[in-house]
């Protein structure tokens, strides 16, 4: 009798220890503000939800991340899944996956891809498109039409610059003054922009301890120049009328995606994860937060500030080299001492 109880108490142990799943466990890691962590954390949420063998182990890195990131890869600790731009991807193309085949490209804006390729690869599906464009402060400039030329532009900041304001943003960064060399040449944009500074845009005295953002919002600059990354800051904060226009001329694009590491132990796992970040429910999820232009076309519908949008057709791919933020250096030095 005690035999056979003991085998009853045992036998359900058994078979519930060996029906029980082992969990692949993934690691992802991202840079971002509070708001984004929170869409990540709940897109993670509902993804462990759907995939209970599967448990997402987020690393997020507010401060340094590429030097943080470079570090991992070196000890041959990087994440499964990796949040990444196209300004330091070719850094670590040696330590991702070729990832063209797992999306349709025809989803996407081709200057997104392009950003994000090197060689004819794709090492990561992008989440956004960044482009320069101009806020502009409406008790300042008036209204301004979308179709403006660099002409218009001369003119506008010319009339609006006064003791009062200036008449567009500046800062000491050859990376800002792309629209200006792409537009006009490198030499012709380069001397343009420099002329700027102290007539129509603030010295770094006359700034003093102020963003350029900062000043833009006190209402001391009538044209501010930044991207998507910063209109829920001005949505909020803006006591003034304000709008949105695509800049004069040519603006590069610029992306930002997720990529797979070629060491992880986890691939499959890790592209599908990837796979689900990219839909087209997750982007959609991540547009609506008013945080990033989505690079998928699909969700762009949701973009009610067109100037974003225009600002993509009028753009050329940004693709850079491994000596990027070195050759940004070197020019900072050389042309802004």
């Amino acid at each position: 009798m005690l035999k056979r109880l003991l085998i009853l108490l045992i036998v359900p142990f058994i078979l519930c220890s060996c029906s029980k799943k082992s969990v692949e466990e993934i690691k992802f890691s991202s840079w971002g503000s509070i708001t984004e962590t929170q869409i990540l954390n709940h897109l993670i949420s509902e993804y462990e939800k759907e995939n209970p063998d599967v448990k997402i182990n987020f690393i997020h890195i507010p401060q340094n991340y590429f030097q943080k990131l470079h570090l991992l890869f070196a000890s041959s600790t990087a994440p499964d899944v990796i949040f990444i731009n196209n300004l330091y991807l070719p850094l670590y193309t040696n330590h991702l996956e070729d990832l063209s085949g797992i999306i349709n490209p025809e989803d996407y804006y081709p200057q997104s891809l392009a950003a994000l390729s090197k060689d004819g690869k794709l090492y990561a599906i992008p989440r956004d498109i960044s482009n320069f464009v101009f806020f502009y402060n409406k008790n300042i400039t008036g209204e301004i039409n979308s179709d403006w030329t660099f002409e218009d532009f001369e003119k506008l900041i010319k009339q609006i610059s006064s003791f009062e304001h200036f008449g567009v943003s500046y800062e000491r960064d050859i990376y800002k003054a792309s629209p200006y060399t792409i537009t006009l040449g490198f030499d012709n944009g380069v001397a343009f922009y420099k002329k700027l500074e102290g007539k129509y845009a603030p010295t770094p005295a006359q700034t003093g301890s102020s963003t350029q953002a900062q000043m833009f919002l006190n209402g001391k600059i009538g044209l501010y120049l930044s991207g998507r990354w910063m209109y829920p800051k001005i949505s909020e904060n803006a006591n003034f009328p304000y709008g949105i226009v695509t800049f004069p001329g040519t603006v590069s694009s610029d992306a930002s995606g997720w990529a797979v590491s070629k060491n992880s132990k986890h691939k499959n796992q890790a592209v599908k994860f990837v796979r689900y970040l990219s839909s087209k429910g997750s982007i959609d999820y991540f547009t609506q937060s008013g945080l990033i232009v989505p690079a998928r076309i699909d969700s762009s519908k949701n973009i009610k500030e067109q100037a974003f949008l225009e600002a993509i057709n009028k753009s050329v791919p940004n693709n850079v080299d491994k000596n990027f933020s070195k050759t940004r250096d070197e020019l900072n030095k050389k042309l802004f001492n």
